[in-house]
């Protein structure tokens, strides 16, 4: 049983590992465009214009803006 609750615990440590290497694969691309200040401006400003479509996206489809 402790075998069981040993490996339990490995698993917070695997899904951190999996989702920190995903970012830095995704981040890494991006990075060289950080380098000029107009295409870090052009970056950034369509980072949150992406995270902004997908919050109203996703508030129309739970229906969380609607009264």
């Amino acid at each position: 049983m402790e075998e069981f609750w040993t490996n339990i615990s490995r698993y917070p440590r695997y899904f951190i590992s999996i989702t920190l290497g995903i970012l830095l694969s995704l981040a890494s691309p991006l990075l060289p465009l950080f380098k000029r200040p107009s295409t870090a401006i052009a970056a950034v400003g369509l980072i949150i214009s992406a995270v902004i479509f997908v919050g109203f996206t996703l508030r129309a489809m739970l229906g969380l803006g609607a009264v």
